[in-house]
Protein backbone atom coordinates (compact mmCIF):
# COMPACT_ATOMS: atom_id res chain seq x y z
CA UNK A 1 0.00 0.00 0.00
CA UNK A 2 1.23 3.46 -0.90
CA UNK A 3 2.52 5.57 1.97
CA UNK A 4 0.18 8.39 2.97
CA UNK A 5 1.09 12.07 2.78
CA UNK A 6 -0.75 15.16 4.01
CA UNK A 7 -1.17 18.08 1.62
CA UNK A 8 -2.10 21.48 3.00
CA UNK A 9 -3.78 23.33 0.15
CA UNK A 10 -4.73 27.00 -0.14
CA UNK A 11 -7.10 27.81 -3.02
CA UNK A 12 -7.61 31.46 -3.93
CA UNK A 13 -9.89 33.20 -6.39
CA UNK A 14 -13.68 33.27 -6.51
CA UNK A 15 -14.07 30.02 -4.58
CA UNK A 16 -16.54 30.85 -1.81
CA UNK A 17 -20.29 30.74 -2.37
CA UNK A 18 -19.95 28.55 -5.47
CA UNK A 19 -20.15 25.07 -3.90
CA UNK A 20 -16.38 24.54 -3.83
CA UNK A 21 -16.38 22.90 -0.37
CA UNK A 22 -19.27 20.55 -1.17
CA UNK A 23 -17.75 19.53 -4.49
CA UNK A 24 -14.35 19.00 -2.87
CA UNK A 25 -15.92 16.60 -0.35
CA UNK A 26 -17.45 14.61 -3.20
CA UNK A 27 -14.16 14.55 -5.13
CA UNK A 28 -12.09 13.62 -2.06
CA UNK A 29 -14.42 10.73 -1.26
CA UNK A 30 -14.30 9.58 -4.89
CA UNK A 31 -10.49 9.53 -4.72
CA UNK A 32 -10.33 7.93 -1.26
CA UNK A 33 -8.81 11.01 0.41
CA UNK A 34 -9.37 11.98 4.05
CA UNK A 35 -9.11 15.38 5.74
CA UNK A 36 -11.20 18.54 5.68
CA UNK A 37 -12.04 21.71 3.76
CA UNK A 38 -12.80 25.12 5.25
CA UNK A 39 -13.67 28.65 4.06
CA UNK A 40 -11.21 31.20 5.41
CA UNK A 41 -11.98 34.80 6.39
CA UNK A 42 -9.66 36.11 3.66
CA UNK A 43 -11.86 34.57 0.92
CA UNK A 44 -9.67 31.54 0.26
CA UNK A 45 -10.49 27.87 0.80
CA UNK A 46 -8.12 25.84 2.99
CA UNK A 47 -7.87 22.07 2.63
CA UNK A 48 -5.98 19.40 4.51
CA UNK A 49 -6.00 16.30 2.32
CA UNK A 50 -4.42 13.00 3.26
CA UNK A 51 -3.83 10.04 0.96
CA UNK A 52 -1.42 8.49 -1.49
CA UNK A 53 0.67 10.81 -3.64
CA UNK A 54 -1.13 9.79 -6.84
CA UNK A 55 -4.56 10.41 -5.27
CA UNK A 56 -3.43 13.77 -3.92
CA UNK A 57 -1.98 14.89 -7.25
CA UNK A 58 -5.33 14.08 -8.89
CA UNK A 59 -7.09 16.07 -6.15
CA UNK A 60 -4.79 19.09 -6.63
CA UNK A 61 -5.51 18.94 -10.37
CA UNK A 62 -9.23 18.97 -9.56
CA UNK A 63 -8.71 21.96 -7.19
CA UNK A 64 -7.21 23.92 -10.09
CA UNK A 65 -10.35 23.29 -12.16
CA UNK A 66 -12.96 23.24 -9.36
CA UNK A 67 -16.15 25.29 -9.22
CA UNK A 68 -15.87 29.06 -9.31
CA UNK A 69 -12.82 30.88 -10.63
CA UNK A 70 -9.54 29.50 -9.27
CA UNK A 71 -6.63 31.96 -9.41
CA UNK A 72 -4.03 29.88 -7.60
CA UNK A 73 -3.52 26.67 -5.66
CA UNK A 74 -0.64 26.52 -3.18
CA UNK A 75 0.38 23.11 -1.85
CA UNK A 76 2.76 22.06 0.91
CA UNK A 77 3.53 18.50 1.96
CA UNK A 78 3.44 17.36 5.60
CA UNK A 79 3.52 14.16 7.64
CA UNK A 80 0.08 12.47 7.80
CA UNK A 81 -2.03 12.91 10.94
CA UNK A 82 -4.49 10.04 10.44
CA UNK A 83 -7.77 11.61 9.33
CA UNK A 84 -10.61 9.08 9.18
CA UNK A 85 -12.97 10.83 6.73
CA UNK A 86 -13.27 13.99 4.64
CA UNK A 87 -15.61 16.71 5.86
CA UNK A 88 -16.37 20.43 5.88
CA UNK A 89 -15.11 22.34 8.90
CA UNK A 90 -16.95 25.54 9.84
Amino acid sequence: MEEKVLYKIQVSGYVQGVGFRYCSVREAKRLGITGYVKNMSDGTVYIEAEGGKEQLEAFVKWCNEGPGYVESVKVSSWAPVGYKDFRINY
